[in-house]
């Protein structure tokens, strides 16, 4: 499990697709080996939720390619 104080050196970012208007968006953070914590842009100094890579980018994918019924 990683302490908080590692997070604290995390760079975060919003998708380049997130705009001002809505505030609805989700942050990352993709400079801490191993690990892409996500957190609500709305409420920076809140939890992360820590998901690994290979998840990640597994989830990624699938937004990638759009919405599937039943695979």
């Amino acid at each position: 499990m990683r302490s908080s104080a590692e997070l604290s050196t995390a760079t975060w970012r919003k998708s380049s697709y997130s705009n001002n208007a809505a505030g609805d968006c989700i942050e990352i953070a993709d400079n801490i080996p191993g690990l892409i914590p996500v957190r609500d842009s709305k409420n920076p100094g809140g939890p992360a939720i820590c998901v690994g890579e290979a998840a990640w980018a597994a989830f990624v994918g699938m937004v990638k390619d759009g919405p599937s019924l039943g695979g």
